[in-house]
């Protein structure tokens, strides 16, 4: 496993991919952004992720060297339901991105700023959907488990039912996965073939689960044949650093060669979520793309002839500015969830939900730093007896850690397992004197977290408790990963102020 002294460091201390010394190492996107979905257009390219229940949801990222990545922003205000797994492609001069969400959704745009349509459903289940374009100029979605649905010409409806399409590659029978999964399907035209780039082996398993496949055929109507190299890429140890390793997009550099996105696990660090990684891919003489392997913990050339650009944005927030959707997501959220969030003067306020943070949908954001620390300031409604405003380090709402304060008291929230050690917390210390307003920080150095306290954000005192978090992901019974949150509870509005995040 690569040693943090390896990693450049960007906006915060914040790691990135670009050593800048001609090289990158991975991840090129730190922190859970999972089933990475990326377009070349030109010189540009473009990558969006699984954004889950986040409102808005759906936030584009932009590039010019396939390493060096910057959001643009969150086209997705209101999804249906947790948005996953999609395929964002250009089709005659237009924008779609093709979505699971309650059914399979399409929305499009005539720039891929915007604006954006609103959902259309396609009246079609599955997920993973891939969209392509075929040797008759039809239009045509692929689904998981080897399924696809013929298209309207406008992209926007379906024109027949789903048909069953491709079987997958049947990998050796003693090979520890999660399950077959044959899913994730994307799809490119290259020369005198089509390729269709699969998952499968389960993403959530052991480390050697998940895996990218390949197949072609030179009719979009099959039949389909395996490559003799698959699988593309694939975790073979626990032993290596990144775990987990699949649901890969072929696309080309900036000068012709080649290249495969994935997500993938890193080694000891479940907690960050589905990372995404780069790794060059060669065509053997006979047409089939082959990963060029390697260790991919270790630095690699960059695509050629890219043009560098910023990377990354800063997670510190000073709430001068709504940033929903582009760094925050309420967990768990109801459809109007948002309403809850009020910008004005460096404040952001939200009124309470609930009795703690199982129950009030905290307001998250990604982390990707093995090591970090943030804090915030916290002013309860002294008007409103009973609220609670606290910094979270959240898995989901049952899984959870992190410090509270109710006007009285300190709280120190700690979860093993869904339903035990929520309420109110251990380690309730009282707050002398009495204040409504309190500054909170929680250290998170790889896995071993603390919590400390300030009256003015200068002068801190650690809590007398500290946690061992490598347990709060998904294979523990948490979620996706382990986010930064922030919570009110009870009848008030709590007001938080100067959010600050630094890499360690």
């Amino acid at each position: 496993m690569p040693s943090a002294s390896k990693w450049a460091r960007g906006v915060e201390g914040q790691r990135k991919g670009d050593l800048g010394n001609g090289r990158f190492l991975n991840p090129i996107v730190a922190g859970d952004h999972p089933d990475p979905t990326i377009l070349k257009d030109g010189a540009d390219y473009y990558m969006t992720f699984s954004s889950f229940t986040a409102r808005p949801g759906l936030v584009i990222w932009h590039s010019r060297d396939l390493v060096n990545w910057a959001p643009l922003g969150p086209v997705l205000p209101d999804p249906a339901g947790s948005v996953l797994a999609c395929d964002l492609v250009k089709h005659a001069g237009r924008y779609y991105i093709y979505m699971p969400s309650g059914g399979i959704h399409v929305i499009y745009a005539d720039n891929i700023r915007g604006p954006w349509s609103k959902p259309i459903p396609l009246n079609v289940g599955g997920i993973d959907p891939g969209h392509i374009v075929g040797e008759d100029g039809k239009r045509y979605l692929f689904l998981s488990a080897g399924n696809r649905v013929a298209l309207t010409d406008d992209g926007l409806a379906t024109a027949g039912m789903v048909e069953k399409v491709y079987d997958g590659w049947k990998y050796p029978t003693d090979w520890v996965v999660e399950g077959f999964s044959l899913e994730s399907p994307k799809l490119m035209r290259r020369g005198d073939y089509f390729y269709l780039v699969c998952a499968e082996g389960g993403t959530y398993g052991p480390p050697t689960s998940h895996m990218a496949t390949v197949a072609r055929s030179k009719s979009i109507h099959g039949p389909w044949e395996n490559s003799p190299h698959n699988p593309l890429v694939h975790t073979y140890s626990a032993t290596e650093p990144w775990w987990s390793r699949g649901h890969g997009t072929l696309v080309e550099g900036p000068t012709g060669d080649w290249w495969l996105v994935y997500h993938a696990y890193e080694n000891g660090f479940r907690t960050l979520g589905r990372q995404v990684l780069l790794e060059p891919i060669t065509w053997t003489p006979d047409g089939w793309p082959k990963a060029l392997g390697g260790d991919a913990g270790k630095p690699m050339l960059k695509p050629r002839g890219g043009q560098a650009g910023p990377h990354g944005f800063p997670l510190s927030d000073d709430f001068t500015e709504n940033r929903l959707g582009l760094q925050w997501a309420f967990a768990a959220p109801e459809p109007s969830e948002n309403m809850r969030a009020k910008y004005a003067s460096g404040t952001l306020t939200i009124t309470g939900k609930g009795t703690s943070p199982t129950n009030c949908s905290p307001l998250s954001c990604i982390v990707g730093d093995q090591a970090y620390e943030v804090s915030v300031e916290i002013e309860l409604d002294p008007a409103a007896p009973g609220s609670i405003g606290g910094l979270l380090l959240l898995s989901n709402p049952n899984l959870y850690l992190g410090t509270a304060h109710d006007g009285a008291r300190l709280l120190i929230y700690r979860s093993g397992q869904p339903g035990r050690g929520n309420g109110a917390g251990r380690g309730g210390q009282p707050v002398a004197p009495t204040v409504r307003r309190i500054f909170l920080k929680i250290q998170n150095d790889r896995h071993i977290v603390s919590f400390y306290n300030s009256p003015d954000g200068m002068n801190w005192a650690r809590q007398d408790i500290g946690i061992e978090a490598s347990s709060y992901t998904r294979n523990g019974g948490g979620g996706e990963s382990l986010r930064v949150a922030l919570f009110a509870a009870g009848p008030g509005e709590i007001k938080f102020r100067q959010f600050r995040y630094r890499a360690l």
